[in-house]
């Protein structure tokens, strides 16, 4: 249960209910944290469009890194819910169990090359505010400028998404039972 809860008859906007709609075709309920940012429909609206860019099919990010990135930045945050949700979008995206799993020691598994490695200590230092110029090199090897910017960004807005979350105690939904999303320890 969290902090906040919005009531089950709360009248939302015509695109909020929209946006929630899509929400139960796709995921057969409604997630909570859009019930919530829905609740300032204006922020809610900006913060759609801003996932949308981000998570666009064109990205020069891959799809399975960016679950990657998602991933570790939630565990980062402690936000379960986050874990749980896009855990369940990596295993769809081709990512195992155990790359889940190993993402809490990413730096010395072989189940990540050197380029991933480099995106998810981007990810690890931006979120924990430790950059170095070393980080920046590193990074430099593998992506270009665009793509470093394109890397910020969802790192960025996933420490959004998971520290409101996590601030509001959101849930689990249950999408994703693996042991890396159910047991994480930070």
């Amino acid at each position: 249960m969290s902090y906040i809860e919005t009531p089950p008859d709360h009248r939302f906007p015509w695109y909020v209910r929209l946006f929630l709609a899509n929400q139960r075709r796709r995921y057969g309920r409604e997630l909570e944290p859009a019930r919530l940012w829905g609740r300032s429909p204006k922020v809610f609206a900006g913060l759609s469009v801003l996932y949308g860019a981000i998570d666009r099919k064109s990205s020069p990010i891959e799809p399975a890194l960016r679950t990657l990135i998602t991933v570790l930045v939630s565990q980062i945050n402690w936000c379960v819910f986050c874990v749980d949700i896009n855990s369940a979008t990596g295993l769809k995206r081709g990512l195992t169990e155990a790359h889940l799993a190993a993402l809490r020691e990413f730096e010395v598994s072989p189940l990540f090359d050197a380029r991933i490695k480099a995106a998810l200590a981007y990810a690890a230092a931006v979120t924990k505010n430790e950059m170095d110029a070393n980080l920046m090199v590193r990074l430099k090897k593998y992506f270009n400028d665009d793509a470093i910017i394109e890397l910020t960004a969802l790192i960025a807005f996933q420490n959004l998404s998971s520290k409101f979350n996590s601030a509001l105690d959101v849930a689990s939904q249950g999408f994703c039972n693996t042991p890396a999303a159910v047991k994480y320890q930070g």
